[in-house]
């Protein structure tokens, strides 16, 4: 992996290792389905403005068929269905449960022949990051509906589908239209259904505060790193990140809530640093990664191109 890719790799395994605490804190007073618009509104207003004024949407629209697939694999549907699981669920056990989106994203690879397949090294590692983070997250295996776990399983495929639509069908276009007109989409859907919902009296100030760090740090920045992140590595390398965010998390409740850190926390940490070095491992030169294609994907897209 280069450097550029190393930066990105660890920006995102923090950015979205910390949402988990966040949705948890939200969804006790807010239903997934008005986190899902404040989140997406809030980014959308943040990203709209710089789309229309710094790159050309025309591209973008052209594909507008991707893009709602986009939207509704990688944000519309498993947001709502993350929100909703996160109500029954441990975080920690989320974590667990989405640390399988590398695997399904190597198996949709190979089921549709996508060029970004994990080598037999990569496989392995999946596997071993896998077992770290089931390490790290111990027994916390708590649910009090058992739906939650259908509902993870749609996060998973969808975690694992999006980045493939970003990379095969949206590759070089500019990620800060393609995310401001995705989580835009995202917003007007889900608009009548969180008016809908609106909480009667004001949320409490923490779910305040998690809904805008959900909403610009987790979602407005993050996806802009990402889009850079899948066209330095691929599609299935970045969702290796899904690794390292359960150890984020366990950072944080060592040094902000003053958990113990065990022996099988070590182990786990161990095991997914090695996992993700063997699965982001790039055995050949694959299209559409590199340097290169970070140059393109960031710049603007002239008509028809």
């Amino acid at each position: 992996m280069t450097r550029r890719g190393l930066v990105l790799f660890g920006l995102m395994s923090v950015i979205w290792g910390i949402p988990y605490l966040f949705i948890r804190v939200a969804v006790a007073e807010i239903t997934p389905a008005t986190l899902v618009f404040a989140r997406t509104g809030i980014a959308a207003a943040i990203l709209l403005p710089i789309a229309l004024t710094r790159v050309d949407l025309r591209p973008v629209l052209a594909k507008w068929r991707w893009v709602v697939a986009f939207a509704a694999a990688e944000i519309a549907v498993p947001w709502v269905m993350l929100g909703s699981a996160e109500q029954h669920l441990s975080s920690s056990l989320s974590g667990l449960l989405i640390a399988g989106v590398p695997l399904v994203g190597t198996a949709f690879a190979l089921a549709t022949g996508g060029t970004d397949r994990a080598s037999r090294a990569g496989v392995l590692g999946l596997l071993i990051g896998l077992l770290g983070v089931a390490a790290i997250v111990g027994s916390d295996f708590h649910a009090s509906d058992s739906t939650a776990f259908l509902e993870i399983a749609v996060v998973i495929v969808g975690y694992a589908v999006g980045p493939a639509i970003l990379s095969r069908r949206l590759g070089g276009l500019p990620p800060v239209g393609v995310m401001a007109l995705s989580l835009g989409l995202c917003a007007l859907v889900y608009l009548p259904i969180s008016a809908l919902q609106w909480p009667s009296v004001l949320p409490s100030t923490n779910v305040v505060i998690s809904v805008v760090v959900l909403a610009t740090l987790c979602t407005a920045a993050a996806f802009l790193v990402f889009a850079a992140l899948i066209a330095e590595i691929g599609p299935v390398r970045a969702t290796v990140i899904t690794y390292v965010n359960p150890a984020v998390a366990a950072v944080l409740g060592v040094l902000v809530l003053n958990e113990t850190f065990s022996s099988a926390m070590a182990i786990g940490f161990a095991l997914v640093i090695l996992g993700s070095t063997l699965a982001t491992r790039q055995s050949r030169t694959v299209p559409g990664s590199g340097p290169a294609a970070v140059e393109t994907a960031l710049r603007p897209t002239a008509p028809g191109s």
